[in-house]
């Protein structure tokens, strides 16, 4: 066995290091980027919200 030319193991390392680079990217870009993430579910669900109660009472008031 001769472990000089044996170059599985560089390889496997390299791979694990690309991997965690990507991982550290992305919980970077998640944190950076929270707050707007946050805040945007929160806008879409009021918005919607209102728009839904906004066209149910003006049902009801056409029916009453």
């Amino acid at each position: 066995m001769d472990i000089i030319k044996d170059d599985a193991a560089q390889t496997s390392a390299e791979m694990l290091l690309l991997f965690g680079g990507i991982i550290v990217v992305v919980i970077v870009a998640a944190l950076f980027y929270r707050n707007y993430l946050s805040g945007l579910g929160n806008t879409i669900t009021n918005n919607d919200l209102c728009n839904t109660v906004n066209g149910i009472n003006n049902l009801n008031q056409k029916f009453t």
